[in-house]
């Protein structure tokens, strides 16, 4: 067994250890390795510079890809301008020929009517079918009528109008002149009759109007 005497030289022993580790620890602290400092700090320094680069490199790029890509938007913006333009021009070429065909219609149609309005059959021919004949011109010819304001009202849909003429001055933007009478009392330059009616399209000339204007010489 370990007696008192023994363990009161352990603790001194330990004690003493003690004491020794603590006094080389501060000696060591307080004499700090200088050269081992610098060594460090230089590292760190130069650690700083390649993250700073690095920090730098990576900067540049993103700014060179925010360039490019302001860049390619630019152009895609134009080009989506210039697209959008193109459709709109071929849109409105495309309306324009497909209500000059309206119009076209519209005037076989309203002829077509104002002759059968105007149709008077022979007394002395299709005696027994007389009336019949007249009936049925009479009912065709409410039909093309009908079918004319039909197309009228599909016109104005389209924001197509008639030009007026008839008892206006020649207007050349307008108006073409393709005949002429002459009237000493009425103004020169006057529009006496329509022979083909004109049209506008949303405030552009779709179709002149054809007139017989008085010409006084």
């Amino acid at each position: 067994m370990t007696t008192d005497a023994e363990k009161s030289e352990l603790l001194e022993d330990f004690q003493k250890y003690l004491d020794q580790s603590d006094l080389e620890s501060i000696a060591t602290n307080a004499q700090p390795d200088l050269k081992t400092l610098l060594s460090e700090l230089t590292g760190l320094k130069t650690e700083v510079k390649v993250e700073t680069r690095q920090f730098k490199n990576t900067l540049d790029s993103l700014s060179s890809a925010l360039t490019t890509v302001q860049e390619d938007n630019k152009v895609l913006s134009a080009e989506r301008a210039e697209n959008l333009q193109r459709l709109e021009k071929q849109h409105a070429e495309t309306m324009r020929t497909m209500l000059l065909d309206f119009i076209d219609t519209y005037d076989r149609l309203a002829i077509g009517g104002e002759i059968l309005q105007n149709y008077r059959p022979v007394k002395s021919l299709f005696k027994s079918s007389r009336k019949k004949d007249i009936h049925f011109i009479k009912r065709f010819a409410q039909g093309q009528v009908m079918t004319v304001k039909r197309l009228d009202q599909l016109l104005q849909r389209y924001q197509v109008s008639p030009i007026d003429c008839v008892g206006e001055l020649l207007d050349p933007v307008t108006m073409r002149a393709v005949e002429t009478s002459c009237f000493p009392k009425l103004e020169n330059g006057m529009v006496l009759e329509e022979l083909r009616k004109g049209f506008m399209y949303q405030g552009q000339v779709l179709r002149l109007a054809e007139v017989r204007v008085n010409k006084i010489n």
